[in-house]
């Protein structure tokens, strides 16, 4: 089966920026992983997606965009227009060579529960101002069908882990914003979100510093942890839940979580341990205790979440996606990319052992590139 040259972005719950990559695959087997690339967003733009978080809470129709989130909307498309524009020159790829680029935009609000989730980006603009077809809108038919949506990544995920040279069964760890686990031992994928990502530990270090996030979990490593705070957080509902379950970045908001009047330190080491310990609560839902841990996302910057996790995952071997060859930044770029290619191919993006489908679930939306050209909004190169 012939290879489709599949573009991926990112833009994930930690409103850092939009990740980008490029693979060939036919949607089953991964030929190649290409080169990968990353755009940040400016402090003005973050700040403008998290008041679109908060507008999004009122939100009971998936298209409808009021307010400052058509503004948000406008935004998210023109800076993932203008990342592929600046890989495609970049690389010096031609666009031509481009079969389909993975779309995922900003997930704004995530209700599995009410049938509802909400990502900002606009796909019918974004194929007219690239001209190359978009697949798009991963989520909405899986939501639709009774499915939690996430996560969306196993099948990928599930595609590199199969052939790795590590003990199985294999968890594929990716820590966002929102952290997920993929279990891999042969058959459909395991997968679940296993609670907080990074999203607590970066808006707390907002608040306190004024920085985006723990840079190489520094703060956390001299800190102290209040197990009494993780133990009364892990008290939640939510940790003795089994796959598949997932969350929407403000279920654990750091607003509503009361943590104690505690140092930086020691709120970046509490945070940290709140996430790795989350993690470990999802082994016994599993099939089988994964042997090997691989993990991606921001969270495997962290030297101090990986050495919390493993602490809490002992016997198994924990690695990040660079130590085993993958890349542990693009990893969800690609992982949309794999999945554009296999819309383009009409093959299932979700499972019921994944997200609770009634049963294997394709997904997504191809938008066509229309004459029309879109200009780059003002402002936004």
């Amino acid at each position: 089966m012939a290879g489709l040259r599949a573009i991926g972005l990112m833009s994930g719950t930690s409103l850092d920026g939009v990740d980008v990559a490029l693979i060939e695959s036919d949607g089953e087997s991964i030929f190649s992983l290409g080169p990968t690339g990353y755009q940040p967003y400016d402090d003005g733009e973050r700040a403008l997606l998290r008041r679109a978080l908060v507008a999004a809470t009122a939100l009971n129709d998936r298209f409808a965009r009021p307010g400052i989130l058509a503004e948000a909307e406008a935004l998210v498309t023109a800076r993932h227009a203008a990342t592929v524009e600046g890989f495609l020159a970049a690389h010096r790829i031609d666009p031509a060579s481009i079969d389909v680029v993975g779309f995922h935009g900003q997930t704004v609000l995530h209700r599995p529960d009410a049938r509802l989730t909400v990502q900002i980006g606009d796909g019918a603009a974004l194929a007219a101002r690239l001209g190359l077809t978009v697949a798009c809108d991963f989520r909405a038919a899986d939501v639709a069908a009774g499915g939690q949506g996430a996560p969306l990544v196993p099948v990928f995920h599930q595609a590199l882990a199969h052939e790795l040279a590590r003990p199985h069964p294999i968890g594929v760890l990716n820590i966002g914003g929102v952290a997920n686990v993929t279990w891999v031992d042969g058959g459909d994928p395991v997968a679940c979100d296993t609670g907080p990502g990074n999203a607590l530990i970066d808006d707390f270090m907002r608040a306190r510093t004024g920085r985006a996030y723990d840079e190489n979990g520094d703060a956390a490593a001299t800190g102290a942890v209040d197990q009494d705070f993780v133990a009364r957080v892990l008290a939640h509902p939510f940790f003795d839940a089994a796959p598949p379950k997932s969350l929407d970045r403000n279920d654990f908001a750091l607003a509503n979580l009361e943590l104690p009047a505690l140092s930086t330190a020691d709120g970046a080491a509490t945070l940290a341990a709140l996430t790795a310990s989350s993690v470990a609560r999802i082994v016994p839902h599993l099939p089988k205790p994964p042997r090997s841990w691989i993990v991606a996302g921001g969270g495997a910057r962290n030297r101090t979440l990986m050495r919390m996790l493993a602490e809490r995952l002992a016997p198994a071997s924990v690695e990040t996606a660079n130590d085993v060859g993958w890349s542990a930044d693009a990893l969800e770029a690609q992982a949309f990319a794999f999945l554009a290619a296999r819309t383009l191919k009409g093959f299932p993006l979700t499972f019921p052992t994944t997200t609770g489908a009634p049963k294997p679930l394709t997904g997504g939306v191809v938008v066509e590139p229309a004459t029309l050209v879109i200009p780059a909004k003002a402002g936004i190169q």
